[in-house]
């Protein structure tokens, strides 16, 4: 048996038997208790003539071999006799059993061929079902991403999904899988138990790049590379060796569960004929070994990691409020972590419950102080540390056991001020957990590339400490929530950047009730609001946050908008195909807290047709902005696949709560000051009208210094601004209000010596929303007054008028902010001695024009 102490010798195995058979947990496989990386290599085909193909005499040394070389499972393509299966029992080995079928053709085309496949597949099953040493089943292999684009990708993942349900229907408890490839990677299979890949690339770095890319194509799946290996014929059995330990290490580094080397010999068949050009064995076809078998042999034997190096020192920081329902699972998991150096810091943030004798019963550093707050304890831990890497982990989640060597390696190969990894439902929640995780409003990673990371959450956060106190630590005003968000843009803001260790993972409780399902997603609408005043210029008008990476977690999808778009290539030829999400804020808008603001709007304008009847056509498309979200909810719960403790009705909660986050958030941001009328600071006013400046200079400053300090100042003023961002024009844009702001261009010509001509222009903004509601308005009123509604008509008037005072009134103050700064920084005169700038003068004259 393969156990947690990732030896992977030949007395580590024991005969597979029913008791242990391996498990789906998270990321990885289990035996019992401990850990289980499949380790193994591919088997056959051999020929086409059913169990022929198979010579018992051949099947006994070969998995004699495999199993003495330290593997722990092979992988087949085909249906194995019964007595195959009891040789693979007797040497330790685990068979992944291959599901043959003709999925080269547009085997959907013909709906008997369809239904064959289906009774092949169980029939296959059934020969196999109740056997230990059978792992699980592939339900299918590479199909070509022609067929799947000739029926769609959605007909293809149905009939897989029907022909999982058929697998486990005849072999209730055995693990499913798909075989695929890069260039139908864009398949959704959440159906299976774990995703599996055929990987060839001849570059390690290419190697290296793609795996981090099925790590988060898998999510929270475990992954397993079904092929991997190099051809000893064209390359040479020294690099096929290399090259094999490379992939494998590689591999296993990165999180994979497994990995089996294609393959055990030369010796394969495809369609019934031989391969004669390609030598891909561990064994040529005499079965003697190859250089490579020895590589593979070696990199399996020290799983997940090699022990050779050295480990950087982490501390492990818990802090805790009140938290002892769950402090005694998440230190007895943290005290079991398999790392050579780590110490454990246990913050008491005045808890009132058992909290402090719960962590005096582990070797922990307990540290006692007032109620302060999340973000307090925080840094209370920090500046306890010895160690030179900081990892938070919340009281109610717990790590894997390798949680640490994930996020050390990850420090180890980039250079990254904090990495975090993904938090996952523990395996024994309760079915309104469950529904929770799939919700919206978990705390999620958000990802810039495969690697990089624009956010991590709080309760998986490894930050150097060095880095760490550099900007100070934590807020210390996001007292419960929101922290994670401001230090990793604190971080980001520096310059450093953020990693993402998929397979670093931790077990985080969701909330059990809607009571307290409601209280954290309202505290997470009032960190929203602290975080905007913080950080205006990532905010919109209506007070949403757009993220520039991908959110990802299970519920992460209700975030986005529905359609995707797959990359075949010119008629197909592209070799690596993927979805790509099609960003439209109308399709996301219906799940958003900013929406019930619409819809709150069509509510009040159609109780105005109790006046003017004419307003009563609103009733329809407040009918439509009210089915709108709950369609939408009902789209995102349906997608989520039926499991065990996951029934249709469990559907129908998680709808509930996609309809149910966005108000509690929204309440929330009410609560600590966040909604569209915010903005009301107004200092002076200018007339709203475009206006250019210049600005002679004869010292050396960058346009980048100057608008620097002109933020700084319009900030110290109490302005909200937002800087233009990569694809802007414009560079600096004060807001005002919910209707009206400016925007400011600047340019600085370069005329020797130093000297500068800089150009300033400032054009007011009014969004469209305003205009929408102003012209509403007017409308409303010329409705009413031609049907001589008298009062109507006067409330319509009166509110079009206040409406266009404020947007004036916004507009101008926008504007008036930014002359201010201007002229207190710069005293814009034509009087120079320059004949240079005499003559720039003339020409643009310092007028406001």
């Amino acid at each position: 048996m393969i156990v947690h102490s990732n030896e992977n010798s030949p007395s580590d195995q024991t005969i597979p038997g029913t008791d242990d058979k391996p498990y789906v947990q998270g990321k990885f496989f289990f035996r019992g208790a401990s850990k289980f990386f499949l380790t193994g290599v591919t088997y056959g085909p051999f020929g086409s003539n059913g169990e022929a193909e198979y010579n018992l005499e051949d099947v006994e040394r070969d998995f004699a071999r495999i199993s003495a070389t330290g593997m722990n499972s092979v992988r087949l393509y085909t249906i194995p006799p019964r007595w195959l299966l009891d040789a693979a029992q007797q040497h330790g080995l685990y068979v992944l059993v291959g599901l043959p079928w003709e999925q080269h053709v547009a085997f959907l085309q013909d709906r008997q061929r369809a239904r064959s496949i289906i009774q092949r597949a169980r029939a296959g099953v059934s020969a196999c079902t109740g056997h230990p040493a059978v792992l699980g089943y592939t339900i299918g292999n590479e199909i070509p991403a022609g067929v799947i684009r000739w029926h769609g990708r959605e007909a293809v993942e149905h009939f897989l999904q029907t022909l999982c349900r058929a697998v486990r229907q005849e072999d209730p408890g055995a693990l499913t899988t798909y075989v695929n490839y890069p260039t139908t990677e864009y398949l959704r299979l959440g159906f299976v138990d774990f995703l599996c890949f055929n990987v060839f690339l001849e570059s390690q770095e290419s190697f290296d790049s793609y795996i981090a890319r099925l790590q988060n194509i898998s999510g929270e799946q475990p992954l397993v590379l079904s092929e991997i290996g190099l051809d000893s014929r064209r390359h040479g059995m020294a690099k096929q060796a290399q090259m094999v330990h490379d992939q494998v290490t590689a591999g296993f580094a990165a999180g994979c569960a497994g990995a089996f080397v294609f393959s055990y010999t030369d010796e394969w068949h495809r369609g019934g004929y031989p391969i004669e050009d390609w030598d891909f064995g561990l064994t040529d076809r005499q079965r003697q070994p190859k250089p490579a078998l020895a590589a593979a042999a070696g990199a399996f034997a020290t799983l997940p990691f090699s022990r050779d190096g050295e480990w950087p020192r982490i501390s492990v920081a818990v802090c805790s409020y009140n938290g002892a329902k769950w402090l005694e699972d998440c230190l007895s998991r943290t005290e079991q972590l398999d790392y050579p150096d780590y110490e454990i810091i246990v913050v008491n943030d005045g808890s009132t419950d058992a909290t402090p004798l719960v962590a005096s019963r582990h070797r922990v550093k307990l540290v006692n102080t007032e109620n302060g707050g999340l973000s307090a304890a925080r840094n209370v831990a920090g500046q306890a540390a010895t160690g030179e890497i900081v990892a938070y982990i919340d009281d109610d989640a717990y790590p894997d056991r390798d949680w640490l060597k994930y996020l050390a390696h990850a420090f180890r190969n980039g250079d990254y001020a904090a990495i975090g990894g993904p938090n996952l439902l523990p395996p024994r929640s309760s079915g309104f957990a469950k529904c929770v995780a799939y919700a919206p409003g978990c705390p999620a990673h958000v990802l810039i590339s495969d690697r990089v990371a624009e956010h991590l959450p709080g309760c998986n956060l490894a930050v150097r400490r060095d880095r760490l106190l550099e900007v100070g630590g934590f807020d210390s005003q996001f007292r419960v929530a929101g922290d994670d968000v401001d230090l990793c843009w604190r971080l980001q803001e520096k310059g450093w950047k953020l990693g993402f260790a998929p397979s670093a993972v931790v077990w985080h409780h969701r909330r059990g009730s809607l009571r307290t399902f409601w209280k954290q997603q309202f505290h997470y609408g009032i960190a929203e609001a602290l975080l905007e005043r913080k950080w205006p210029e990532k905010y919109n008008i209506a007070g949403h946050l757009s993220w520039a990476g991908q959110l990802y977690g299970p519920g992460a999808a209700a975030m986005f908008g529905l359609r995707e778009r797959i990359y075949h290539g010119t008629w197909g030829s592209a070799p690596f195909q993927s979805a790509e999400r099609v960003s439209s804020e109308w399709t996301s808008l219906p799940l958003t807290p900013e929406y019930y603001l619409l819809i709150a709007g069509f509510a009040l304008a159609s109780l105005a047709g109790v006046f003017v009847k004419p307003l009563l056509f609103l009733l329809l498309p407040l009918a439509f902005a009210v089915a709108l979200p709950i369609w939408t909810a009902a789209k995102r719960a349906s997608i989520i696949p039926l499991q065990p403790g996951f029934s249709k009705r469990s559907r129908a909660l998680v709808a509930c709560l996609h309809l149910l986050q966005p108000i509690a958030r929204l309440c929330g941001r009410f609560y600590g000051g966040l909604h569209p009328w915010r903005y009301r600071r107004v200092s002076r006013f200018a007339f709203p009208s475009h206006r250019s400046f210049t600005i002679w200079s004869e010292k050396p400053e960058t346009i980048q210094e100057r608008l620097t300090k002109w933020e700084a100042a319009l900030r110290a003023n109490g302005y909200t601004l937002r800087r233009g961002r990569e694809f802007d024009r414009w560079d600096l844009e004060v807001r005002v209000g919910f209707f009206g702001g400016a925007k400011l261009w600047a340019l600085a010509e370069d005329h020797g010596a130093g000297r500068q001509l800089i150009r300033l222009r400032i054009e007011p903004t009014c969004k469209s929303a305003g205009w929408l509601i102003l012209a509403g308005l007017t409308i409303n009123g010329l409705v009413a007054d031609f049907d001589q509604l008298w009062i109507p008509t006067a409330i319509m008037a009166g509110l079009a008028l206040v409406f266009a005072v404020e947007m004036v009134r916004e507009i101008g103050a926008a504007v008036g902010a930014f002359l201010s700064v201007l002229r207190a920084d710069e005293k814009i005169t034509t009087q120079t001695n320059s004949p240079l700038a005499a003559a720039a003068a003339e020409e643009f004259v310092s007028t406001e024009a």
